[in-house]
């Protein structure tokens, strides 16, 4: 696949057209959570649950992946496994720490909800060769660095 020539953007437009598109995605995260009776941040906790895959993460990893305290995440896990979306299972390696697994059959209906979505992002990857795509994935990892550098930079300032 040859790349595609495509009209030059600016760094400020395409920061316009990032904000634009995170903008739909804090939409769309508020009607998929609404869909499945969680808030934003309850499903974005369940996200990362259900990345972790067949590595359980812990209380701690999940509270550090999405910036909360351990505290916020023990609310968050309280409402995940009242609404039977996850539980708590004993760390085999350490029995004080606990691991956070996803419901295989909750996972399905979160799944469900995204397909449709992920199906059309592929359509729009497959404009792209495989060198462009590892730009895409390249800048998005160093842009979610920046994001967490922000944020961890905020929160450590009254505002």
């Amino acid at each position: 696949m040859e790349g595609k020539s495509r009209p030059p953007a600016t760094v400020g437009e395409a920061i316009h057209r990032m904000d634009a598109y995170v903008a739909l995605g804090l939409i769309g995260q508020q009607e998929v959570a609404q869909a499945l009776g969680l808030n934003v941040t309850d499903l974005t906790c369940l996200g990362h649950v259900l990345g972790a895959g067949e590595e359980p993460l812990s209380a701690g990893d999940l509270a550090e992946r999405v910036n909360l305290t351990t505290g916020a995440v023990t609310g968050v896990l309280n409402r995940l496994e009242r609404a039977g979306y996850a539980h708590r299972a004993p760390d085999p390696a350490d029995r004080r720490r606990v691991r956070v697994v996803a419901d295989p059959d909750a996972a399905a209906r979160v799944v469900a909800l995204y397909q449709p979505f992920y199906a059309r992002l592929e359509e729009v990857f497959a404009r792209y060769t495989p060198e462009e795509t590892a730009v895409i994935a390249d800048w998005f990892t160093h842009a979610a660095e920046a994001a967490r550098a922000h944020l961890h930079s905020l929160r450590g300032r009254a505002l």
